[in-house]
């Protein structure tokens, strides 16, 4: 039986996710909930708990909330290293983040578990801090491949973005994709560019751009520019793919504990995340269309407060049952 492992995690992640959980049960999909993040510093001391990566190894996909609290900022043990630790247990190297909007449909394919994020860090004895930035050819292969890929499946091009003009990774970034295009994909056009221009033409001309691949550090800020110029971070969500086993499925946005507990969180990018848990996860296309659909419509009349509206969670949660319910 298909079975989600679903991470609440911090702020308002519970609150989104309790919609989440809602939409799964009314597709009859099992799930259940593990302690992840902040929350199970606190409770646990540390932030992946070993019977939750276990239940997450065993799950069909997991379902993320969000991480992050502020009282564990600056701490030894932060929920992000969890975040991290999962990616790299569950072997989730490609990040795929979509960004939608009138006359835009971009998707930026991010490489997940390399980079500076992964690289080797500390402090020197002359009192120097370091983060590493490093790559190996396989690993920009495999990532530029899904990338390729799902250029090809869109009938669109790629854009692969470096800073070719100083980063010897990137050196090596520009050289496997330009020879994994002409090898095996002469079909996709190829085009080259560098991060901060490339910035640049997502804020002033974003739907001049089909799929995006780029590493980790650049993907992700530069997913974040997507999603601001395509309505904001509370309707981001992304998907994280590996080789084998189950995917992760969060939104973008991070656990706002500023606005958690009060009701009013907008949804719809931890529900755009479980459309995509199901197209790729679950293999339930057609259920994804649903609710992708019945998002963008309870969108056009419940608005959060941070779309400009006054709707709460839960209405804008109900307004998408309603509609996935008639579908």
């Amino acid at each position: 039986m298909t079975h989600v492992a679903v991470l609440p995690g911090d702020g308002i992640g519970p609150e989104v996710a309790d919609e989440a959980i809602r939409v799964l049960d009314a597709l009859g999909i099992e799930h259940s909930e593990h302690a992840f993040g902040g929350n199970a510093i606190l409770d646990q001391g540390t932030p992946l708990p070993d019977d939750t990566l276990a239940a997450c190894r065993a799950a069909d996909a997991v379902l993320l909330g969000a991480v992050g609290l502020p009282e564990l900022e600056g701490k030894p043990v932060r929920p992000e290293q969890g975040l991290l630790g999962l990616r790299k247990e569950l072997g989730v190297y490609a990040n795929l983040r979509p960004a939608q909007a009138d006359g835009i449909d971009m998707v930026i394919v991010r490489e997940l578990v390399g980079g500076l994020y992964f690289g080797a860090k500390g402090t020197r004895d002359d009192g120097t801090w370091f983060d590493t930035c490093e790559y190996s050819r396989p690993e920009v292969e495999r990532i530029a491949r899904r990338g390729f890929e799902l250029a090809r499946l869109r009938g669109g091009r790629l854009t692969s973005v470096d800073k070719v003009n100083v980063m010897h990774t990137s050196r090596l970034w520009r050289d496997v994709v330009t020879e994994l295009g002409e090898a095996d994909y002469r079909d996709v056009p190829l085009d080259h560019a560098l991060v901060d221009s490339f910035a640049m033409t997502i804020v002033q001309a974003p739907g001049t751009i089909d799929v995006v691949l780029t590493e980790n550090t650049f993907g992700d800020i530069l997913s974040d520019i997507a999603a601001a110029v395509t309505g904001g971070l509370g309707l981001a969500a992304s998907a994280s793919l590996g080789d084998g086993g189950p995917g992760l499925y969060e939104p973008v946005h991070g656990s706002a504990p500023q606005i958690a507990g009060q009701g009013v969180a907008n949804p719809a990018a931890m529900l755009r995340s479980v459309a995509l848990l199901l197209r790729h996860g679950l293999g339930r296309g057609d259920e994804a269309d649903a609710l992708e659909a019945a998002v963008d419509a309870a969108l056009a009349d419940s608005q959060t407060p941070d779309l400009g509206g006054t709707a709460t969670t839960r209405e804008v949660g109900d307004a998408v049952l309603r509609r996935l319910e008639s579908a």
